[in-house]
């Protein structure tokens, strides 16, 4: 065990920060930095069990996901240069194309690897039970739908986390004891109104500016942690922020025109259920009012279906309703990265 002292940092990082830590190579540095302030005695984890028994019901699927979704991504990158690529650089696209599909499965392997890594950091550290009064605070925020059930969702687990945490700061400790929770998760932990870089309201109590400190990356808190120590680490590391992929902009723009279409599919529902919007079984040619214009009933069965997809693919929670500065980042993104991709600004058909 490394050795502890009163400046030591205890630190809960939330699952979803070890399974984005686990998939995502350009994390990897950080993940030896934790390391390596572990190991010295300048972090100590706080561990509860319901984190690691979940990062071991995900771990599996992080690995498959690795490889996967860039293959799924590339295939479709494939097919796309063979129907329009130009006849005079088609070969050469598609063949360096394939050398980097027979390098996928090292991006399987970098996966395993960091959960290995990860797993032997949870080895070395004790990890906590959910106690029943633990459970029945969790509870309680049920009841009087405090955060993280503000949202109608049940967030036992995430309400287990922050009630662990909050016995954790609360326990006697040698004076000048500091902790901090870290967790990507914003929408259930974060402030709804202000900053997302501050903590829920109806967690405030157990945050503070110096004892007890909210970090929504894990990069950010080991340098809040120890500023000195990180940066040698990072420069040990030879951390930078590599160009996003082009597989990483081609997947991000399948999920933003998801959204997109998603929303207007909401909007046209509604307009048929209220009778704004009238479905007939045969639409008729030319159009005489746009804004009146019938949808043909089995396009619109169709377009129920692939609504139906979308849901199952990112989940209900994921897929609004936003207020007008989310809506208005999604559709900004979706435009930035087509425009990247050689789109004018602002196109945003889907």
């Amino acid at each position: 065990m490394p050795k502890r002292s009163p400046q030591t940092f205890h630190v809960l990082i939330d699952t979803c920060v070890w399974l984005d830590a686990a998939k995502d190579y350009q994390q990897q540095a950080i993940l030896a930095a934790l390391e390596e302030l572990i190991r010295h005695g300048d972090i100590a984890l706080i561990l509860p069990r319901i984190v690691v028994d979940e990062f071991n019901r995900n771990k599996a699927r992080i690995i498959e996901e690795s490889s996967r979704s860039l293959s799924s991504t590339l295939k479709r990158v494939k097919d796309v240069v063979e129907k329009f690529g130009d006849p005079r650089q088609k070969r050469n696209v598609l063949r360096q194309l394939n050398e980097v599909d027979h390098r996928l499965p090292t991006l399987g392997e970098a996966a395993v690897g960091a959960i290995g890594r990860i797993e032997k950091l949870f080895a070395g550290t004790s990890i906590i039970e959910t106690s029943d009064a633990v459970k029945l605070r969790a509870a309680q925020r049920a009841i009087d739908k405090r955060a993280p059930f503000h949202r109608q969702r049940n967030g036992i687990d995430d309400a287990i986390l922050i009630e662990i945490y909050a016995n954790s700061v609360a326990a006697k400790a040698p004076a000048g004891t500091r902790y901090a929770f870290v967790t990507h998760n914003t929408k259930d932990f974060s402030h709804p109104n202000a900053s997302n870089k501050l903590p829920h309201p109806d967690m405030g109590p157990y945050f503070s500016r110096v004892r007890s400190l909210y970090f929504i990356t894990l990069g950010e808190a080991l340098r809040r942690i120890r500023p000195a120590q990180f940066a040698d680490l990072m420069i040990e590391q030879e951390w930078v922020e590599e160009p996003r992929r082009l597989t990483e902009i081609v997947d991000s723009i399948g999920e933003l025109i998801d959204k997109v279409w998603y929303n207007r599919h909401q909007v046209r529902r509604e307009m048929i259920e209220d009778g704004r919007t009238k479905l007939v079984e045969k639409e008729t040619f030319p159009v005489k009012d746009h804004a009146k214009r019938p949808i043909q009933r089995d396009i619109w069965e169709g377009a129920l279906k692939s609504a139906a997809k979308v849901e199952k693919k990112y989940g209900l929670d994921n897929l609004g309703p936003w207020d007008d500065f989310e809506w208005g980042m999604i559709n900004g993104k979706l435009s930035a990265l087509r425009w990247v991709l050689g789109d004018e600004w602002d196109m945003l058909d889907t």
